[in-house]
């Protein structure tokens, strides 16, 4: 009898235990989870074009992910499903754990979108539009917070005015302050330097990093790649409706970038001599720079061999000079790669 009690309560302790093992580690699955979940998804249109086919893509929080792709990649569609303008043909869609399509309401409230396109009321204020835009979402009146959007964006001094007004620049501003009204987690910035001035772009980028150190999770698509060099954490590629690649940046740029070294010859030549032909080597410019490729992985870069056959077959140089892959260099060999 003793023992079969010591068996129920053994039991019941074992079971005691898996739900309050399953309790605490509840908060911490919720932490961890993307957010913003894309899993097989798929849009096609009445026409019968596939824009985007069997799409899975995690995005975590606070971090700048920059979706990079040709026109017409798919780009501008993903983000329209994300953020409730196009509806999926197939697939699921999650934002913070909540289904954009039967729990709407709660995913939209957490996203800001900047769109390509300007889309605001011209005989309006900026400050209107703001508190219009924060009002679609149901949040209460915070003409304090309203302030401090208007300020970071330098739009304080043009309050007064009405939005017709404003140069391009200041409305490109304006779109991202009606993006920020309602205090979004997740902001998506479609193009948001596209035919604005460095001056612009570089408080845009001021302010994109100053969102991040908040915890806010951004979404950039944009032409030019070297700001996703130097803004995004990790980058998605898309060409054709498909993801290509997501990567880490520093991972990507270590995995695919390659270095070269190329040697300013003193005198030129009119082609690679005999015997160097093992190396690749590359002729440029008018015969008086010779390019080697290399991969800064492997185990052996062969530079120092290089060299050492060079002087034997008495080529000299008067330079030289390294340079390593760029982004737009890994994105250009990547979209060639799946022509």
């Amino acid at each position: 009898m003793h023992g079969r009690a010591a068996g129920f309560a053994g039991r019941g302790g074992s079971r005691r235990a898996r739900k309050i093992s399953r309790i605490a580690t509840e908060p911490m699955t919720r932490a961890i989870s993307p957010a913003i979940s894309v899993s097989r998804l798929d849009k096609i249109y009445a026409s019968g074009f596939q824009a985007l086919k069997n799409v899975s893509l995690d995005i975590r929080h606070g971090e700048i992910f920059a979706l990079l792709g040709p026109n017409g990649a798919g780009k501008t569609t993903l983000i329209g499903i994300i953020c409730g303008i196009v509806n999926p043909s197939s697939g699921t869609v999650k934002v913070d754990g909540h289904d954009i399509v039967s729990d709407y309401r709660a995913a939209r409230s957490l996203i800001g979108l900047v769109p390509q396109e300007l889309t605001t009321d011209a005989f309006e204020t900026p400050p209107a539009t703001l508190r219009f835009s924060r009002g679609l979402f149901g949040k209460p009146a915070n003409p304090d917070y309203i302030d401090k959007v208007l300020k970071q964006l330098s739009l304080w001094d043009k309050r007064h005015d009405k939005i017709r007004m404003l140069s391009g620049g200041m409305k490109r501003r304006l779109m991202i302050a009606k993006a920020l009204a309602h205090e979004p987690q997740i902001l998506f910035l479609d193009e948001p330097t596209a035919g604005v001035d460095v001056e612009l772009r570089k408080d845009m980028w001021q302010l994109v990093r100053s969102l991040r150190a908040s915890g806010v999770t951004i979404i950039l698509t944009t032409h030019y790649i070297e700001e996703a060099e130097e803004m995004a954490d990790r980058v998605g590629v898309i060409n054709h409706g498909e993801i290509i690649l997501v990567e880490d940046k520093a991972e990507l740029m270590r995995k695919l970038g390659k270095k070269q070294l190329t040697l300013e010859l003193r005198d030129p030549l009119a082609a690679v001599p005999p015997g160097l032909e093992r190396y690749g080597l590359t002729l440029g410019a008018n015969g008086n720079e010779l390019t080697y490729t290399y991969d800064t992985k492997g185990e052996r870069t062969r530079i120092t061999a290089l060299l050492d056959d060079l002087q034997r077959a008495g080529i000299r140089f008067k330079d030289l000079r390294t340079t390593q892959s760029s982004l737009e260099d890994i994105f250009v060999g990547l979209v060639r790669e799946r022509r």
